[in-house]
């Protein structure tokens, strides 16, 4: 895209005609919560995003998860100055008194290939009543 309004890929989906927004945030690799804490990955979001999913990835390990934008409301674990801060801490065995999902495996849900089929449905095609002849033509 050209300019930058908030909106790094548009995908369109041929089944449903229709065409979805997506902002991508990304983190190197994991760093320190809070500069010296336990290792985590951290995606600030805009509240007035405009698109219709947020992907966050981890490049370190090529991982993507993706949410409804309209989700961030309830997953992201902080909310200041007009942003969502959503983070994942690495280590399972992380202590938090959260009631937000906080380390990375409780966001398995939520990654790219398990996402995929209830955001980007397909519509089952009807098969034909047409009768084709030897050469596939109806």
């Amino acid at each position: 895209m050209t300019t930058d309004a908030g909106i790094d890929l548009v995908v369109f989906n041929p089944s449903t005609t229709s065409a979805v927004t997506v902002q991508v945030k990304a983190n190197e690799a994991p760093k320190p919560g809070g500069g010296k804490g336990k290792l985590a990955l951290d995606w600030w979001i805009p509240h007035d995003c405009p698109a219709d999913l947020v992907a966050v990835a981890d490049l370190s390990t090529n991982q993507v998860w993706l949410f409804k934008t309209t989700e961030m409301n309830t997953i992201a674990q902080q909310s200041s100055s007009g942003r969502w801060h959503l983070y994942m801490y690495t280590d399972a065995r992380v202590q938090t008194r959260s009631a937000k999902p906080t380390k990375i495996g409780e966001f398995d849900p939520y990654l790219l290939h398990n996402r995929v089929a209830t955001l980007f449905p397909v519509i089952s095609r009807r098969p034909s009543n047409k009768r084709l002849d030897a050469d596939g033509r109806a």
